[in-house]
């Protein structure tokens, strides 16, 4: 059986789950700091992980893969990226607003084409740069109101954003070198095996930090253990998403995949919260869509 196409259901699945989380992040940054909200996903993600791990390996019959210097240099490189994307997501998000940050973030797709390029050797053909190029210029046009003009005071979210987004690009890269680094073990197991790791070492470098600098955020976050175990469980299952997504298929298409996200979020608002669609965003919209077909096509 054939699980090359698994990558489409899973990257949907990782998109969703995401924005759940990012929405329960940020509900938490009001009330332990933006650090504080960056580690609950990785504190509180780790047993997640490692109970997706025990799961995998019994059901595989087996240990997981022993981890090289290669993969290990790879995995430290996106969990240390990951946690920089996240601080700086969180921060933006307290200056705008959570449609527009995401905007800012998801330049990430055309970022990872082209660190996937250089660093991973991923093919990037014209017509998928192309594709990437549309998909991500329709966030944009779906994001960006009419008039709207970029000060001295929203510059700074503007570039926490898109900061953020080249993090999580670099992030991604990471950890896509590190499943293809591990020397053996089916693609479920390998990407497993990755995401308990990054985790541990997330959760290891945040906790540590926040006990020397940060100690009432940390003691907080437990105090408010129901949201940050919800925070923990959505980012951990997310990551599991991504991670199966990386391991199958270039970062890159994984990324512009979940751009599909964007008209989903609109779609749900009109249906839900009887807002309606303007021109501009269903031109928007259509250049998600019509990029991703695109890619889908290439990719298929």
């Amino acid at each position: 059986m054939s699980f090359a196409l698994l990558w489409i259901p899973a990257t949907i699945a990782a998109s969703l789950l995401q924005t759940a989380r990012n929405l329960t992040q940020r509900s938490l940054t009001d009330i332990i700091g933006v650090v504080g909200a960056t580690q609950v996903r990785f504190l509180f993600g780790l047993p997640f992980a490692l109970l997706f791990l025990a799961i995998v390996c019994a059901v595989a019959g087996r240990l997981p893969p022993a981890v090289g210097g290669t993969s290990l240099a790879y995995t430290i490189a996106g969990a240390l990226t990951q946690i920089a994307a996240t601080a700086l997501m969180l921060a933006a998000m307290r200056e705008r607003s959570f449609a527009v940050t995401t905007a800012y973030t998801k330049t990430e797709p055309v970022q990872v084409a082209i660190f996937g390029a250089l660093l991973l050797g991923d093919a990037l053909t014209p017509l998928k740069f192309l594709a990437v190029l549309i998909a991500t210029a329709g966030v944009v046009v779906v994001s960006w109101k009419p008039g709207e003009k970029l000060t001295r005071a929203g510059l700074r979210p503007a570039l926490l954003g898109v900061g953020a987004g080249a993090f999580f690009a670099l992030s991604a890269i990471g950890y896509r070198g590190a499943i293809q680094a591990l020397p053996e073990g089916g693609f479920f197991l390998r990407a497993t095996t990755i995401l308990a790791l990054g985790l541990f070492l997330q959760t290891l470098v945040l906790t540590l930090y926040m006990l020397a600098a940060n100690r009432p955020a940390l003691i907080s976050s437990l105090r408010n253990w129901r949201k940050s175990l919800s925070a923990g469980f959505l980012g951990a299952a997310a990551s599991q998403c991504w991670f199966i997504g990386f391991s199958l298929t270039s970062a890159a298409n994984v990324r512009t995949l979940a751009l599909i996200e964007v008209p989903l979020a609109q779609i749900a608002s009109r249906r839900i919260f009887a807002e309606g669609t303007s021109r501009r965003e269903m031109a928007g919209m259509a250049m998600i869509v019509g990029g991703v077909a695109l890619l889908l096509s290439i990719a298929l």
